[in-house]
């Protein structure tokens, strides 16, 4: 789930002038949300040099929890992109990652831009405290039934609600309430949206 602006955003740009970028809750490939209020101009000359794989920040993200200012990053960059982040604003960045306790845990992160300074301690802390309640509100649900999860399979099968019932063995209503619950449950708008849910928090 692709999102423009962000609960909460009006801070985010108070502490983060230039933008952000905020990935919730990342799975095997895809976050469950996806903040993204970075210029454009280098989103777009980001995306078609392909720099995500040889960006140093993304790699202490994926390698780190906490906070750490783009400056103290020690780690390779063999392709300039810091220098060319510099060029377009992005001059003073703070990377910050968190993630659950445990194997399997999911991680957020977030990228933060000013073009004046560096961040300073108190900024940083109140970055990483407001991500990592992010993190937190987005939490996969712990109280979905067998029976709501496995509808919710079937219906990313592809199956339709009478098809779920007969082939349980029970009425179209009795499905129609074990995805309503699921919707309930997940916080979801629309059942397509409790199934791509679902997937993203690896419960189906």
């Amino acid at each position: 789930m692709k999102v423009i602006g962000a609960n909460g955003g009006s801070e985010f740009l108070r502490l983060a002038p230039v933008g952000y970028y905020i990935a919730l809750r990342v799975g095997f490939a895809f976050p469950v949300a996806e903040y993204n209020l970075l210029p454009l101009p280098w989103v777009e000359h980001y995306t078609c040099n392909s720099y995500m794989p040889a960006d140093p920040v993304m790699h202490w993200l994926y390698q780190n929890t906490g906070a750490i200012r783009w400056s103290a990053i020690k780690l390779p960059d063999p392709r300039g992109i810091l220098a060319e982040a510099a060029h377009f604003g992005l001059r003073f960045g703070v990377a910050v990652s968190c993630e659950d306790v445990g194997p399997g845990g999911q991680r957020s992160f977030g990228n933060f831009l000013r073009d004046d300074r560096e961040f300073d301690d108190d900024e940083i802390a109140a970055l990483k405290d407001r991500l990592q309640s992010m993190h937190a509100a987005m939490a996969p649900p712990t109280n979905l039934t067998v029976a709501e999860l496995e509808a919710l399979r079937m219906v990313e099968n592809g199956l339709l609600v009478k098809e779920i019932a007969n082939a349980l063995g029970v009425t179209d209503g009795a499905i129609k309430l074990r995805l309503k619950g699921a919707k309930a449950k997940l916080k979801a708008k629309t059942g397509s949206q409790a199934v791509s849910m679902a997937r993203s928090f690896r419960l189906i």
